[in-house]
């Protein structure tokens, strides 16, 4: 078992200039980022002002309790920091993915035979390499969206979290990640060594992603019947990667254990839930359209203010163009909600680790012991179609204009009385126990339609 410190002592200064200049190029890839550059940024100024120092996510607040001393962090040698930083965030061990492919910081260390794990909870994205000199942190701010972190995997009597802006958005701002702070979970064909093959195409999940395109240089350790998906494959046929629709996809399907594949014994757990990843896919697009509605929900009040003012008008009198910029932003972000374009699973699927039972027992329930947490994994992920990120801080710190839009949207859909079309996923029995739950377990939220009615 490798440990995470380097051989030799005397290195650290080098290794650590050396990973802080990589820092610059691409930090904290939890979730396969796309290599471009970042975009305009008009984040960075008011009323968002990106990379201002003041924060609120967990990994700050954690950062605030070690600065205090109220908490600390257990160095173990075989995983550094890792354990004591999941268990400190409430990040179970049964969300362990494994990535093997290229396609992230700390990228020389990765590789089929040294798959990268990638951990979450709702709010807590969590990078780990063997042998890295970082452990690889995201955190949602529910005004700023992802905001990314390193923690030193060298032990030290004060570890500390260090907060990284613009060379992470070198990766992290991109139109994939709908032009805001964020990520993007992709899905490559992977050579021997871990290198994307790009002559074979690559997919960007999201959740309209079908079952067989997911996964690609990922790992997967579960059940799922017929279906296939693109885990577990290596590409070694020089005809694969010009025809990768010839490509055997059940060959890597319906793994309980992979060891077969790699050495499980350095990793926390030996798994890659199925499950695990089919709920990340879902929880970092949603995550990113909440960053983006709130982001263009605050601008779009801004220009509105600056237009009144110029018209002689109060600033708080709505013009067209806001509501038509927080239509734009809030129908797509209702969509992923209600999981609207969510493919059908067309037999039940399973993971290996114990992350749908972890996952399931956290989150608010009405008097029913109803969960929008609870699984479906028989025709689709979960068994009511309404995110359980809608309970999330980051979704209730969404700019009043938002909330209001959502709340009405979300109104007129549960109550069956749409007219777009496009919300055919949604039965009567599903719209009746959302709704039923919504108002018990989101009264703040809900009580919107209160008004309304």
């Amino acid at each position: 078992m490798p440990d995470v410190r380097p051989p030799d002592p005397s290195n650290r200064q080098r290794r650590v200039r050396r990973d802080l200049f990589s820092a610059a190029l691409c930090l904290c890839a939890l979730a396969l980022p796309v290599f471009v550059s970042a975009s305009d940024t008009p984040y960075e100024l008011e009323p968002i002002s990106y990379s201002d120092p003041q924060v609120a996510d967990p990994v700050a607040a954690l950062q605030a309790r070690l600065h205090s001393g109220e908490q600390k962090l257990d160095y173990e040698p075989a995983n550094g920091y890792l354990r004591a930083v999941l268990r400190a965030l409430d990040i179970p061990e049964s969300s362990q993915t494994l990535v093997f492919s290229k396609t992230s910081f700390q990228r020389d260390r990765i590789g089929p035979e040294t798959p990268r794990a990638v951990y979450f909870n709702d709010d807590v994205y969590i990078g780990w390499v063997q042998g890295g000199d970082v452990v690889e942190v995201s955190s949602v701010d529910p005004q700023k969206g992802a905001i990314f972190y390193s923690l030193s995997q060298y032990e030290s009597d004060s570890p500390r979290f260090r907060r990284h802006t613009h060379e992470c958005l070198q990766c992290h701002d991109s139109s994939l990640s709908q032009g805001v702070p964020g990520h993007v979970m992709r899905s490559v064909y992977s050579d021997a060594r871990g290198l994307p093959v790009l002559t074979a195409g690559t997919f960007v999940t999201t959740p309209q992603s079908p079952l067989k395109e997911r996964f690609g240089g990922w790992y997967v350790s579960g059940t799922h019947g017929q279906q296939v998906h693109m885990g577990n494959l290596i590409v070694r046929e020089r005809d694969h990667k010009q025809h990768p629709e010839r490509i055997d996809l059940a060959a890597g399907g319906n793994a309980r254990d992979l060891s077969q594949h790699f050495d499980t014994e350095p990793y926390l757990t030996p798994h890659s839930d199925l499950v695990a990843l089919q709920v990340l896919a879902h929880q970092v697009h949603v995550h990113n359209l909440i960053t983006r509605a709130n982001y263009q929900t605050r601008l779009a009040v801004r220009d509105q203010i600056s237009i009144n003012k110029a018209l002689n008008k109060p600033e708080d009198d709505p013009l067209e163009s806001t509501r038509s910029r927080i239509r734009s932003v809030g129908e797509p972000l209702l969509r992923a909600l209600l999981f609207a374009d969510e493919p059908p699973l067309t037999e039940p699927i399973a993971g290996t680790s114990g992350f749908t039972e972890d996952f399931s027992r956290h989150g608010p329930r009405d008097r029913q012991g109803r969960s929008l947490r609870e699984f479906d994994l028989k025709t689709r992920l979960f068994r009511y179609p309404c995110s359980f990120l809608i309970d999330s801080d980051a979704f209730d710190a969404l700019p009043e204009p938002q909330l209001a839009f959502l709340a009405d949207r979300l109104q007129t859909i549960l109550a069956g009385e749409d007219t777009t079309g496009r919300y055919q996923n949604l039965s009567p029995e599903d719209r009746q126990a959302v709704r039923e739950i919504l108002l018990e377990t989101k009264p703040e939220f809900t009580k919107r339609w209160t008004q309304k009615e």
